[in-house]
């Protein structure tokens, strides 16, 4: 069992890793912070099991747009539950400004599990579509009013 002070660095370097993964748009470092028997639990995507299947499916959907300008995930709150070894935590998906100055972000709720050497176990992401589908188009169109030649060759 992970002490409080350990859960939290092993969450903390979770974020780290997807920050920097999410600058360099290579997956790989933080698809292995899964154990080989982690699953994920994506509600619109599916489940995917261990680091393989799990970068198998984020490396596409994260270098291709829109979510290729999906680059920040601010965490507003978490709570830490050491008992269980899990952390949870609201979290933005905010894209790269368009060129318009406007923020476009939707909210989700990440479930993670870690083992006692702090690898990930379980991540779960909830999110409600209903909020999440309209800031994607918004952004689409501020994108395109912005970039008109990049958003023809994306779609």
């Amino acid at each position: 069992m992970l002490s409080r002070q350990a859960l939290i660095a092993a969450h903390d370097h979770y974020v780290d890793v997807a920050g920097r993964c999410s600058a360099s748009q290579q997956w790989r470092e933080w698809a292995d912070l899964f154990t080989s028997d982690a699953t994920y639990h994506e509600h619109v995507f599916g489940n995917f099991t261990g680091p393989d299947e799990i970068y198998a499916w984020i490396q596409p959907l994260m270098t291709s747009f829109p979510n290729i300008e999906m680059r920040s995930f601010p965490h507003e709150w978490c709570v830490f539950d050491e008992a269980r070894g899990w952390s949870i935590c609201w979290i933005q998906n905010r894209f790269d400004d368009p060129g318009d100055g406007k923020v476009y972000q939707a909210p989700n709720c990440t479930i993670l599990h870690f083992d006692d050497d702090g690898k990930v176990t379980h991540e779960e992401d909830v999110y409600n579509p209903m909020t999440f589908a309209p800031v994607v188009t918004a952004f689409m169109e501020a994108y395109a009013a912005h970039h008109p030649a990049a958003s023809e060759n994306s779609q």
